[in-house]
């Protein structure tokens, strides 16, 4: 199975860089990496062929200009730029710990996608960590604990590895909580759908949409909780002003039984 990391950035090298060493440290070293970048400067086109020249992986830079938020349509564009069987989508500000990739690729199953969870850092430990070049995808179980006690994370049970079995798909139509900075899916299931959708308009629900119109192709949810969580640093909040007309496109979604994105995939292909 050829796998791809499809991993999106905008105007952030450092968490790019940090997120980088992330993969270069995966235990697992058989993917691809498209780093699918929404419109930044040549920074992080440096960062980008600085891991590339270093990594055991493919590692390759996917731009497109800066028109505003479209992480959408970055997305898309690393899709088409790849022939990889499977995806695993996440973001450039959400470290992976080293066998993030293996776990997921272990879980995957045809007719299903994979959503896991996330651990969010305090804006004063992402500073720290980012300043320091802390490996924060080398830390084990025992080394979250103080960094939980002392409010660093909001969180310390996703680093739990619970074994496997049918709890894992015990909520197939599930669409709720499941984002792209930590989910995984068939190619060929991606492009039935016409992959995400970029008629929606600055951030926020483009992810949810995805998930909805794989469920309403079949594919079934399955929960990577307690296998393949990441370390997501703190960021200010994204502007959401187009959040009430995003809100009612999915809600138009939900009410329907539409499979494939208004404006998707194809346009690339």
């Amino acid at each position: 199975m050829r796998t791809a990391v499809i991993v999106t950035t905008y105007n952030r090298p450092d968490a790019l860089a940090a997120v980088l060493e992330g993969y270069l440290a995966q235990t697992d070293q058989r993917f691809e990496l498209l780093v699918a970048d929404d419109g930044s400067t040549d920074d992080t086109r440096k960062v980008v062929m600085d891991h590339a020249a270093r990594a055991k992986f493919p590692l390759r830079h996917v731009w497109q200009e800066d028109q505003g938020f479209r992480a959408a349509a970055a997305r898309n564009r690393a899709i088409a730029a790849t022939r990889a069987d499977y995806i695993l989508f996440t973001d450039g500000d959400c470290i992976p710990p080293r066998d993030f990739v293996a776990q997921h690729v272990r879980l995957a199953e045809p007719g299903y996608f994979l959503s896991g969870n996330r651990m969010l850092l305090s804006e004063a430990f992402t500073r720290q960590a980012l300043a320091q070049h802390l490996a924060l995808h080398e830390r084990g179980l025992p080394a979250w604990l103080l960094p939980r006690l002392r409010g660093d994370i909001n969180r310390w049970l996703p680093m739990l590895r619970l074994p496997d079995g049918d709890w894992r798909r015990s909520a197939p139509q599930r669409w709720a909580g499941a984002k792209t900075c930590n989910l995984s899916a068939w190619r060929d299931d991606l492009v039935r759908i016409n992959g995400l959708d970029e008629s929606y308009s600055g951030w926020g629900l483009e992810d949810s949409d995805l998930v909805i119109r794989l469920l309403h192709a079949g594919v079934r949810h399955k929960n990577a909780r307690f296998a393949a969580p990441v370390f997501h640093l703190w960021h200010r909040e994204n502007d959401r002003s187009r959040l009430p007309e995003n809100q009612r496109q999915l809600d138009a979604l939900l009410a329907s039984e539409r499979i494939t994105a208004q404006l998707g995939l194809s346009q690339y292909q």
